[in-house]
């Protein structure tokens, strides 16, 4: 399992990620159909002019020469925290193999470069496998929650914090 910063030609396998990881992640969530309308190639323009302008500090995770993973941190969008883990995702057929675990080091240690002392995370509050991920790796929930839309659906989120 090798970890490395994204670049804008990782684009496209991102964008798959992305994709298909919410399509087994979130279908008790969100429901097969409307999963199936997310579009690999919306997501791979978006990815592929974000990376190209620096405007995320991304990491892939690669086995085999395969992206089976990325993450994204930065400066945190609450105003009561430092920095934030925006997104961590790995293929389902990459659960298991280190992939995760890899992601979040590289994530931790970019967001201790960047000077900040403590991150957050968000995450669907129905979803007890990224949770149990999150605790794994030293995360708690801080007791804020709140409501978003989604797909055109309502959805509970709980905020995670970590010292960094």
């Amino acid at each position: 399992m090798q970890v490395r910063r994204a670049r804008p030609e990782d684009a496209s396998a991102i964008a798959g990620v992305h994709v298909g990881t919410w399509q087994a992640a979130y279908e008790h969530v969100f429901g097969a159909e409307r999963l199936a309308r997310l579009d690999v190639e919306r997501r791979r323009v978006m990815w592929e002019r974000s990376l190209a302008a620096g405007q995320t500090s991304a990491f892939v995770a690669e086995e085999d020469g395969r992206v089976v993973g990325w993450c994204t941190v930065g400066a945190s969008r609450d105003d009561d925290a430092d920095g934030e883990l925006w997104g961590i995702y790995v293929l389902p057929e990459a659960w298991g193999t280190g992939a995760g675990p890899a992601l979040m080091a590289a994530a931790l240690e970019a967001l201790r470069a960047a000077g900040f002392r403590e991150a957050i995370l968000w995450v669907l509050s129905d979803n007890p496998r990224a949770r149990r991920f999150y605790e794994r790796e030293g995360w708690g929930a801080d007791g804020t929650e709140r409501e978003d839309e989604l797909l055109g659906t309502t959805v509970a989120e709980t905020r995670y914090r970590i010292a960094l």
